[in-house]
């Protein structure tokens, strides 16, 4: 009852502590806080932080701002979970030692002040062992030096404010430790590059689909376009029972292959491998292989069945079953996915179901995974994706979980607090500069920031959007290089984007026309255009400039050109500063100024060179004219140099 400091206002922290934020390693936390007391006297505050496990804290000194305001930043150097919490209290060492400097001014006596000093450090010293007590108890003997201005001066010396600095004096203190937690990741959570493509697409033969081989032999074209994560649909067995066929027609014809997310056969289901692209050996060659040319995997987890699912005749109790005694399949009415039958999260049997669904999770993880894109988590339980999530990150702390929910935004960022590390997001869908601005400082502004890591995908398989259809190829190359600029982490569907595919279909909706999903096609791999190009340059960019590693060290700048979008990224320690300028018109050539953020830049003019081109300019620091032709490049992605 006798602290006298107040602690309100933290940041950050979800839910209260709820929940956990995210870093990766070498990243830190900025912790802010409100902080006060009554009366007059000097406060102290801390931020203590450790490893969940550890048994010492380590400790960080707050400094004051203005009206009340505190801040410290504290580095999570190791994969794993840290704690934290303020501390602050009335130093009333530090509350003498201020009036002892403007009484000595005044010119007032400072014998007792000397005494009620040395009563003070005396009470520290009670505290502490080593050379912290000797330390202190020659302090003590300083203050009572016979000779009063010798001690006077000792007191107003360099040494003794640092002695009070590094041994506070910490009484009644008030303690805000709701459980404040820190989830730190390895670098791919925050920086990664994804492509996506269909295994069964990849044959070099007219005459077959493709293997797990086949995608081997397009490993050396990935790398050289500078991905470092392969994305593939799922890989288990399809099943037969209402397969879908060519444009989600109802009935498939003999033949048709059927959509891959509808998991599950008298081949198998979850644990097992569509036998037409190999087994699970070939598919840990596949994941050996793709490391060796520094990309990982990425595994579709999709907790659906098809009709015929072997869960299905094993485990009826996991499913809805209709009074004419049918299975309940998929539907979003008056969408309907007779191909798919969703599992029963309400069963009475859900702790065999969750379990048997982490089984499936681990057996992956066992054969090499570290990367799950989770298909529709948004149709799952949140708690149970907390305990999935949990439960292989324990075991596998490398894993990451790519939540893939275009949905409304307080369930994207459930799933984000419950565990993602990155999400799916609107970006497909923002269209102009202002849209995407005000979207961009939402994500790295807000508490979002602290939680939910973006992921930009330009298109999916399920996913071409309106301003894609009939685009031309400046649109695809403005699309990309925005995805790329903005997020740390990005995607896209591949083979379909470098052929600039366009076409959607007849119904009238965001999809594409004889979608990939229930046909398998034949590319030529060997086929390079402006798209590739641009891959490569940009990916090349991405590795070789910290800024673009990540996504909320983004500052925006006006223009006075609607149609662009101006936007400056930094590494902490600004040895790494990327400035990107995009016109969003892909038709016509688009001018303006963009303003310079002297937060960031300063007052003095400064080199930039454009790494699209080679080019090199030197801009004042005021604002600077751009003229961006779509035709030739559709942006500038500037680096900074003094």
């Amino acid at each position: 009852m006798q602290n006298r400091t107040i602690i309100d206002h933290v940041n950050p922290q979800i839910n209260n502590g709820r929940f956990p934020i995210k870093r990766v390693v070498g990243e830190s936390v900025a912790v802010s806080a409100t902080i006060f007391g009554d009366s007059h006297d000097y406060l102290r505050a801390l931020v203590e932080f450790r490893k969940v496990g550890a048994d010492a804290w380590q400790v960080v000194e707050m400094e004051e701002g203005t009206n009340d305001q505190w801040s410290a930043a504290f580095p999570v150097a190791e994969q794993g979970h840290y704690e934290y919490r303020l501390v602050a209290w009335v130093d009333q060492l530090k509350t003498w030692y201020k009036g002892f400097k403007k009484k000595q001014a005044d010119g007032q006596d400072m014998g007792i002040e000397l005494r009620i000093g040395a009563n003070f450090l005396s009470e520290k010293a009670d505290r502490v062992e080593g050379d912290a007590h000797a330390e202190i108890t020659r302090a003590i003997q300083e203050l009572g030096n016979e000779d009063g201005q010798q001690a006077v001066q000792y007191v107003l010396s360099d040494a003794f404010a640092s002695l009070l600095r590094d041994h506070p004096l910490r009484r009644y203190e008030t303690v805000y430790d709701p459980g404040l937690r820190v989830k730190a990741g390895r670098k791919k959570e925050r920086f990664s590059s994804w492509y996506e493509l269909f295994p069964r697409s990849t044959s070099p033969d007219v005459n077959r689909t493709g293997t797990f081989r086949d995608v081997e032999n397009l490993l050396p074209r990935i790398e050289e376009l500078g991905f470092d994560v392969l994305y593939m649909p799922p890989v288990h067995p399809i099943g037969y029972r209402n397969r879908k066929g060519r444009n989600n027609a109802t009935t498939a014809m003999e033949g048709e292959p059927g959509s891959p997310w509808a998991i599950g056969s008298k081949e198998g289901g979850h644990k097992s491998i569509l036998p037409e692209l190999g087994n699970i050996d070939d598919y840990k060659r596949l994941l050996n292989k793709c490391h060796e040319h520094g990309m990982e995997i990425a595994l579709d987890l999709a907790f659906q069945c098809a009709p015929d699912h072997p869960y299905i005749e094993e485990h009826p109790e996991w499913f809805i079953w209709r009074p004419d005694g049918s299975i309940m399949y998929a539907e979003n009415p008056p969408k309907k996915y007779q191909d798919i039958v969703p599992i029963n999260f309400e069963t009475e049997d859900w702790k065999a179901l969750w379990q048997e669904l982490l089984d499936v999770t681990l057996y992956w993880c066992e054969a090499g995974v570290r990367i799950f894109r989770v298909d529709n988590p948004h149709t799952k339980p949140y708690r149970f994706w907390e305990y999935i999530i949990r439960e292989t990150n324990e075991r596998f702390p490398d894993v990451i979980f790519l939540a893939e929910a275009f949905t409304r935004p307080a369930i994207m960022a459930e799933l984000a607090k419950r565990g993602f590390q990155q999400s799916y997001t609107y970006f497909t869908w923002r269209t102009t500069a202002a849209e995407m601005r005000e979207y961009l400082e939402e994500l790295t502004t807000t508490e979002l920031r602290e939680y939910m890591q973006p992921n930009f995908w330009p298109n999916t398989p399920d996913i071409l959007a309106y301003e894609m259809m009939n685009a031309n190829e400046n649109q695809f190359v403005k699309r990309l290089l925005l995805a790329a600029t903005l997020s740390s982490s990005y995607g896209l569907y591949g083979p379909s984007y470098e052929i600039m595919e366009n076409r959607g279909n007849t119904n009238g909706k965001e999809e594409y026309y004889d979608s990939e999903k229930y046909v398998a096609r034949h590319y030529d791999w060997t086929y390079r255009n402006r798209i590739t190009d641009t891959y490569r340059t940009i990916n090349r960019i991405r590795k070789d400039h910290p800024a673009l590693q990540q996504t909320n060290n983004i500052v925006f700048t006006d223009t006075n050109n609607p149609n662009l979008l101006s936007y400056v990224k930094y590494s902490d320690d600004r040895s790494s500063i990327i400035w990107t300028i995009v016109n969003f018109d892909p038709h016509n050539t688009q001018d303006g100024y963009c303003a310079v953020p002297k937060q960031l830049l300063g007052d003095q003019g400064f080199r930039v060179t454009d790494l699209l081109t080679g080019a090199t300019y030197w801009w004042n620091a005021n604002a600077n004219y751009v003229r961006l032709d779509p035709g030739y490049w559709p942006a500038h992605v500037f680096e900074i140099s003094k």
